[in-house]
């Protein structure tokens, strides 16, 4: 089992504008989709329909990723103010 432990720690997770990647990309999705019908024959004369349909279904799960990182950048957001919050004034933020 020792090859198998880590020998770093890992390093914190990066932080950024993940709201408006996934918004990016999920445009991204729906725009490359939309070039892609006017195209619809001549895909599906090569068997190649699924490029469409998987451009469509990147759309619809970056809507999803959208909803799903709104949620956890709001509870980020919501937990680290409770937690400025218990500090007080001590940590030089006037208590409420």
């Amino acid at each position: 089992m020792a090859k198998w432990t880590p020998k770093y720690e890992a390093p914190e997770p990066l932080e950024g504008p993940v709201v408006a990647t996934i918004t990016g990309g999920t445009i991204l999705w729906f725009v490359l989709f939309l070039v892609q019908v006017p195209f619809y024959g001549w895909f599906d004369d090569r068997d190649l329909t699924w490029w469409v349909w998987t451009c469509l279904a990147g759309g619809g799960l970056g809507l999803i990723g959208i909803w799903y990182v709104r949620k956890r950048d709001a509870a980020i957001k919501r937990h680290a103010a409770a937690a400025a919050e218990q500090q007080g004034p001590e940590a030089g933020h006037p208590a409420p």
